[in-house]
């Protein structure tokens, strides 16, 4: 059975790849490694295989990693990739680094809100139902322009651009299709003068279809640390 190092060696063949077929710089995706039910020990042992950037579903499990974590705290970016409920704002704008879940106005006035003067500003992506499922969460197309606008002016957080879990798709042209439309809604962000530069999207299954659409973050948990 492979490492988590081997594991992280390989996906990071994949990314370069990826970009090398779409004409990228490989230093332009940024692979979110995520542990969902995997210990801190195991996200130490992507630390010391090379990554910085963590990746988490659970908003009391991640605190419970960052606090095992501490040592490493000022190395590591932790990224919110789960739902995120308003009981729980205060402590994700106190432990957090990104949050990539923000589905509604509120949530990110509430962190705005809750962020510690101290710490750098809170990165934000919106989340966006991009393929419209009833069952997803995410802002649906048509409401992320006036909700990126209204996040865009708060205090203590940085818009940084959209993220989609888009619906299961087996073949390379299907994968796409919702990536494409979510670097189409960028773009519309960015020619209404905002500034926003990222795309979450892309798992173990679909990476190279949304690297091939733009993406410049990556959410790779099964081929980093295995089945759960």
């Amino acid at each position: 059975m492979a490492t988590i190092a081997e594991n992280i060696q390989e996906v990071r063949r994949r990314i370069a790849a990826a970009c090398a077929l779409a004409h990228r710089p490989v230093d332009s995706v940024t692979l979110l490694a995520v542990g969902k039910t995997f210990s801190a020990d195991a996200v130490r042992l992507a630390y010391d295989a090379g990554e910085r950037s963590f990746g988490e579903n659970y908003v009391q499990e991640a605190v419970d990693k960052i606090a095992a974590l501490a040592d490493l705290r000022n190395k590591l970016r932790w990224h919110l990739i789960g739902p995120l409920q308003s009981n729980k704002t205060r402590v994700v704008a106190e432990s957090f680094d990104w949050v990539h879940t923000v589905d509604r106005l509120k949530i990110a006035e509430r962190l705005s809100e809750q962020r510690p003067a101290a710490l750098p500003p809170l990165q934000l992506c919106l989340q966006v139902n991009i393929s419209g499922e009833a069952s997803k969460s995410g802002l649906a197309v048509d409401e992320v322009l006036a909700v990126a606008r209204s996040v865009a002016v708060l205090p203590r957080v940085r818009l940084r651009g959209l993220m989609a879990v888009p619906a299961p798709a087996s073949d390379p042209a299907a994968q796409r299709r919702p990536h494409a439309r979510l670097r189409e809604l960028l773009a519309g962000l960015q020619r209404d003068g905002l500034d926003v530069d990222t795309l979450s999207m892309g798992m173990t299954a679909d990476l190279e279809a949304a690297i091939a659409e733009g993406a410049t973050i990556v959410r790779v948990g099964t081929a980093i640390f295995g089945a759960r």
